[in-house]
C-alpha cells in the first residue's frame, strides 16, 4: 500500500465520468415512495444479496468492508435501514443530513472513491430487482430508482470531495508504533508516528483515525476506526484500544480458530493487542469524524462509559491545557479502579483548573467503595448527578456522550427528562446501529 500522491488526491475527488441523471420528477418520487413497504418487508434480504453478489464480483472490495460485520449481518442490516430511510424521506432528505455527514466521514477515512459508487449502484439495483422481481422492478420504476440512487450518490461524492481536499493526505500513510502502553487488562494505548517523520497536522478533539492491517488468515486488509485519545501532537497519534472479546469460530476437528468464519467483533482489536509491538508498521488514514469539540467557550459536560472516554479525554485536554476559561464537567462510569483507563491522566487534567471543573465518577463494581476515586456506586444514573455538576441551569452548555449504544440511549433520555434540548446533545456512533435522539 502506498501513500496517496497529489495526483491520487485529485483523482479521488473526480466524479465527472459518473452518471448524473438529474433531479427526480414528481412522478419518480411517487414511484420510489411506493416501494417503501417492499423495502420494509424485504430490506435485509435485498442488502444481504447485494453484499454477497458485489463482493463475489469485486473481491478487492473485501479490503474495504468489515469482515466481522459482514459475517454477523450488521452491515446488511444497516444498509437496509438506510435505503428504507432514504425512500421514506425522498421528498425531503433534511432529516438524513446528520447521518449523511457521519457516513461521508467514515467513507473518507476508508478512502472510498467515486468510481466505487458505480459498483454499489449496479449491484444494489440488481439485488432489488432479484428480490422484487424483474417484471416489477423495471421500466419507469427502475428508472426512478436509478435517478434516486445517483441523486444520493452525488451528495456523498461531493461532500467526500470536500473532506478529501481538507485532509493532510488521502488514503493510507505509513506509520510505526513508537510506544505501546497497557492501560488496563483490556485497554492498550498505541502511539503511532509517521514513518517519514513529517510533522502531523492538528485534528479536532473527538475525531478518529482508521488503521489498516493485513490479516493473513483472511487474505485481506482490514480497517477499523479508533478515536484519538489525547491532544494533537506533531509527533504521534494516540489511540487507546479495547480488546473486544467475542465468540470465535473454531474448527471442531483441529481446534484452530477459523478466521474466515470468525464471528467475533474484536478481530482487529485482538490482532493489535496480541501482535503489534513497538517498531511495527501500520497504515493510518487522516483524522475524520463529525463528533468533535466546538470552538466556542460555552461550558461542556463530557459523559462516557468504559472506553467511550477516549474521544472525551481528547476534548478534556483541549479544554484544560490551553488558556480557555471554558468550564467542564467530567461524568464517567467504569467497572472499578483496576479497570479505570487513563485514570491518572484524567485526574491530572481535572486538577489543572479546579475552579472550572466538576466531576461525577461511577464505579459499577459492587465491591467499589465511594471515596477519592469515585463518587457513586453502581451504573451511571443521570438522575443521581447533581444539578450543578450537569450544569442544568446554564442554557448554553453542550453535552458530549460516548459509550455503548444502550448507554447513550439511557443518557439521552435522562438528559431530556431533566430539560436538556436535543440540539445540545452530541453522541459518537461507531456501530451499525443508530442512536435515537428524540
Amino acid at each position: 500500500m502506498t501513500e496517496a500522491s497529489a495526483a491520487t488526491k485529485s483523482n479521488t475527488c473526480k466524479s465527472e465520468n459518473l452518471p448524473s441523471p438529474g433531479p427526480l420528477t414528481e412522478a419518480q418520487r411517487k414511484l420510489v415512495k411506493a416501494t417503501v413497504p417492499v423495502l420494509e418487508a424485504h430490506g435485509q434480504e435485498i442488502t444481504s444479496r447485494f453484499y454477497k453478489e458485489m463482493l463475489e464480483a469485486n473481491p478487492e472490495l473485501g479490503n474495504v468492508f468489515n469482515h466481522s460485520k459482514q459475517q454477523k449481518g450488521d452491515q446488511a442490516d444497516a444498509l437496509a435501514r438506510a435505503v428504507y430511510a432514504y425512500a421514506a424521506n425522498i421528498d425531503d432528505i433534511t432529516p438524513l443530513r446528520p447521518v449523511i455527514e457521519r457516513v461521508c466521514n467514515k467513507h473518507t477515512s476508508l478512502h472510498i472513491t467515486p468510481s466505487q459508487y458505480a459498483i454499489v449502484g449496479k449491484h444494489l439495483l440488481q439485488a432489488i430487482a432479484e428480490v422484487v422481481g424483474t417484471n416489477v422492478f423495471s421500466g419507469d420504476l427502475y428508472e426512478a430508482w436509478v435517478v434516486a440512487y445517483w441523486q444520493l450518490a452525488h451528495l456523498f461524492i461531493d461532500r467526500e470531495a470536500e473532506l478529501y481536499k481538507q485532509a493532510g493526505w488521502v488514503g493510507w500513510k505509513h506509520f510505526v508504533v513508537s510506544r505501546k502502553v497497557i492501560e488496563t487488562d483490556d485497554i492498550t494505548s498505541f502511539y503511532l508516528s509517521p514513518k517519514d517523520e513529517t510533522p502531523l497536522p492538528p485534528f479536532r478533539p473527538g475525531q478518529y483515525i482508521s488503521v489498516q492491517k493485513f490479516v493473513k488468515e483472511l487474505g485481506l486488509y482490514q480497517s477499523r476506526q479508533y478515536s484519538l485519545s489525547d491532544s494533537p501532537n506533531p509527533n504521534h497519534f494516540r489511540i487507546s484500544v479495547k480488546r473486544e472479546r467475542g465468540i470465535r469460530a473454531v474448527d471442531s476437528s483441529t481446534g484452530a480458530v477459523d478466521l474466515a468464519q470468525d464471528m467475533q467483533l474484536g478481530l482487529i482489536s485482538n490482532l493489535l493487542h496480541d501482535t503489534l509491538i513497538e517498531g511495527d508498521g501500520i497504515e493510518v488514514a487522516f483524522p475524520y469524524g463529525d463528533f468533535f469539540l466546538d470552538d466556542s467557550i460555552a461550558p461542556v459536560v463530557l459523559i462516557s462509559a468504559g472506553v467511550g472516554l477516549t474521544p472525551l479525554t481528547s476534548m478534556l485536554h483541549a479544554v484544560l491545557e490551553g488558556p480557555s476559561p471554558r468550564q467542564v464537567s467530567w461524568i464517567q462510569v467504569v467497572r472499578s479502579l483496576s479497570s479505570h483507563p487513563l485514570n491518572a491522566e484524567v485526574r491530572r487534567l481535572l486538577e489543572l483548573k479546579p475552579s472550572l471543573v466538576r466531576r461525577a465518577i461511577f464505579y459499577s463494581d459492587p465491591g467499589a467503595a465511594v471515596g477519592e476515586d469515585c463518587d457513586f456506586k453502581g451504573r451511571l444514573d443521570i438522575s443521581l448527578v447533581p444539578t450543578e455538576t450537569l450544569r442544568l441551569d446554564d442554557p448554553i452548555v453542550e453535552y458530549y456522550v460516548c459509550g455503548p449504544e444502550a448507554f447513550m440511549v439511557d443518557v439521552i433520555r435522562g438528559l431530556r427528562l431533566r430539560g436538556v434540548s436535543i440540539d445540545r446533545i452530541h453522541v459518537e456512533v461507531f456501530g451499525a446501529g443508530a442512536v435515537p435522539l428524540d
